[in-house]
């Protein structure tokens, strides 16, 4: 009788995860193609096909659901992002995989974060993610940077793996994944290879 009830209790769990899943998606989805003032509850019920009121009693309101979507977003990011340390060459192909998956979502939220507080509550914490990705990932070779120059090297790391370069690449020049890839690990080598003073 337990084992059955534990059995029900699972699969109801599993099934609740689901669908705050497919909800938390459908406001990451509409978040590319929309400002997110303008994401209306109606809007992820269709997209994720359940009810409104299916939304509320997951997560209590629309400010309920928009915390959880960063959350939920947020976890996502760090896992796109994981590279293994020192590799430059994987670094810059994970990078790019994120910017594949995210880099438009990114560049509209971007676009938003001067006037919505929401957004950038989520956009100022990933310009310091992003940072820190690259304080770590490129961690051996700061090493070889020590002093004033490691934070010059450090913000020329940050701009050439950024976002914004990606667009500039592959959206507004048009360039494939895999150039897009190697100009930005050309850009890398060069701020490594180049001396200091």
């Amino acid at each position: 009788m337990n084992s059955e009830r534990n059995y029900s209790m699972t699969k109801r769990s599993i099934t609740v995860a689901e669908t705050q899943g497919r909800i938390l998606q459908a406001v990451l989805e509409l978040a590319t193609e929309k400002l997110t003032v303008e994401i209306v509850l109606a809007d992820v019920a269709h997209r994720s096909g359940v009810t409104v009121q299916t939304i509320l009693r997951h997560f209590g309101s629309r400010d309920g659901l928009f915390d959880a979507a960063v959350e939920f977003g947020g976890a996502e990011v760090m896992a796109e992002r994981a590279a293994p340390v020192g590799d430059i060459a994987e670094a810059v192909r994970v990078i790019i995989d994120h910017y594949e998956t995210r880099g438009d979502w990114v560049i509209a939220l971007l676009g938003q974060e001067g006037s919505d507080e929401r957004i950038r509550g989520i956009t100022m914490p990933g310009k310091q993610l992003h940072r820190d990705w690259v304080e770590s990932v490129f961690g051996p070779e700061l090493a070889d940077h020590a002093g004033p120059e490691d934070r010059v090297v450090t913000d020329l790391l940050v701009v050439a793996t950024d976002v914004y370069t990606w667009k500039l690449l592959r959206r507004d020049r048009g360039l494939s994944r895999e150039l897009t890839e190697q100009r930005m690990r050309h850009l890398v080598d060069a701020i490594l290879a180049s001396p200091r003073e």
